[in-house]
């Protein structure tokens, strides 16, 4: 069973920037594609970024030129970094696969934009 650890949130006033790592104890290289979600409190998880196996990226529409993600195939990494940041972004951050079926979702990992 692949098991994912979130890291790299924290605490961060509005404008500021945080990288935050997706391990996935599994391959992911023969994975199509991996993503980033989040979920506010009282919310659903969305996805927020997906990046495909040839490199291509999708981006949901509230993040868009903010966010950027990227895989590295050889450690089992997925990253995403995140730049200008609102409070609407305060949510729990979670890897998963972008297509197909999901994982067993991680802990994730908390990220609070302050105002």
């Amino acid at each position: 069973q692949v098991q994912l650890v979130e890291s790299g949130g924290g605490l961060v006033q509005t404008g500021g920037s945080l990288r935050l790592s997706c391990q996935s104890s599994g391959s992911i290289f023969s994975i199509n594609g991996m993503g980033w979600y989040r979920q506010a409190p009282g919310k659903q998880r969305d996805l927020i970024a997906g990046i495909r196996s040839d490199g291509s990226t999708i981006y949901a529409e509230s993040v868009k030129g903010r966010f950027t993600i990227s895989r590295d195939n050889r450690k089992n990494l997925v990253y995403l970094q995140m730049n200008n940041l609102n409070p609407e972004d305060t949510a729990v951050y979670y890897c998963n696969t972008l297509y197909g079926s999901r994982w067993t979702w991680g802990q994730g990992t908390q990220v609070t934009v302050s105002s």
